[in-house]
């Protein structure tokens, strides 16, 4: 099978969409907090979704495309395998306004370098999950139906905002990978492998975030680290260790290579999506394009 197959590519992922009111989601989470007989919650971040913390827990408020009820469920069918996950604490889910909430026990971290050898290992797990036993709410799309990997739409929308000498850098890109979704094997992969959705506790690295589930091949999971050394700063050697432990390396995988390099103008285009209502995301949206024209100094990029 590949992406091509309509009853994946038009699916869409779990979430694709920011939460932008944030004083929406922060009324949501207070009222999730007090069914729930929590204390007032307060932010601990915001992205595709905002994550809330009060004692011990985490609230998750986020528009998916399913029921949240899905996510719960994914999260218990994983947690009886090898791969660590948060745990669900609580069994339903809070319904207000647009947002959906639910509850999980807060991970905490240990201190610790994160054992990427480790996460690799449960990567190679996740490959090998029987896609029948995944709950069948939970969306799994094809990668091409993230709205963020259509470059064509992204570049049109945002080409005002980008100079010309970084356009001709991030078209070459696109135009060199124009076939990435083309994939000749697919398996269930996480989608969004890299070091803010890995947190190392006392019993190991535990993977987060699984809004962007999807079928793709194996070296899209790996496609994230590849670039984090040398692009967003990340300590040299974390794909190798990575790839030890998942059993192989995909360096050198001109096709793998291609989908690193394409979620570096995913990441680009995103920031300067951002930077529209968030000003400090136009600083980080620079730094980006710096890169882009080629400037042989371009700082390393931030996660912010």
């Amino acid at each position: 099978m590949t992406c091509e197959d309509p009853d994946d590519a038009d699916r869409r992922p779990y979430v694709d969409r920011p939460v932008t009111d944030l004083d929406g989601a922060a009324r949501a989470a207070q009222a999730a907090a007090m069914h729930w007989g929590l204390p007032e919650p307060e932010l601990l971040r915001r992205g595709m979704n905002a994550i809330f913390v009060v004692d011990g827990h985490a609230l998750r408020v986020g528009l998916p495309t399913a029921p949240a009820t899905a996510s719960l469920e994914l999260a218990r069918m994983l947690a009886g395998t090898s791969i660590r996950v948060p745990a669900p604490a609580r069994d339903d889910v809070v319904e207000h306004g647009p947002f959906s909430v639910t509850c999980w026990e807060r991970v905490v971290p240990s201190g610790a370098p994160i054992d990427w050898n480790s996460v690799g290992a449960m990567v190679r797990a996740v490959h090998r999950l029987d896609r029948d036993r995944l709950p069948a709410a939970y969306p799994l799309p094809s990668p091409a139906a993230f709205p963020w990997w259509d470059f064509e739409a992204m570049l049109d929308d945002l080409g005002d905002e980008i100079d010309d000498r970084a356009r001709e850098g991030i078209d070459a890109v696109v135009e060199r990978h124009r076939d990435w979704h083309r994939f000749e094997e697919v398996v269930a992969c996480h989608g969004d492998v890299h070091p803010g959705n890995v947190v190392m506790t006392v019993d190991g690295p535990v993977l987060l975030d699984w809004d962007l589930l999807c079928v793709a091949a194996p070296g899209w999971d790996h496609a994230p680290l590849m670039r984090v050394s040398d692009r967003w700063g990340g300590p040299d050697g974390l794909y190798e260790q990575f790839a030890l432990g998942y059993g192989r390396s995909f360096r050198g995988d001109p096709v793998v290579e291609g989908y690193a390099e394409l979620r570096l103008v995913a990441a680009t285009l995103l920031r300067l999506r951002a930077a529209r209502h968030d000003t400090g995301a136009r600083v980080e949206a620079d730094r980006r394009l710096a890169y882009w024209r080629g400037d042989p100094d371009a700082p390393a990029w931030s996660a912010q």
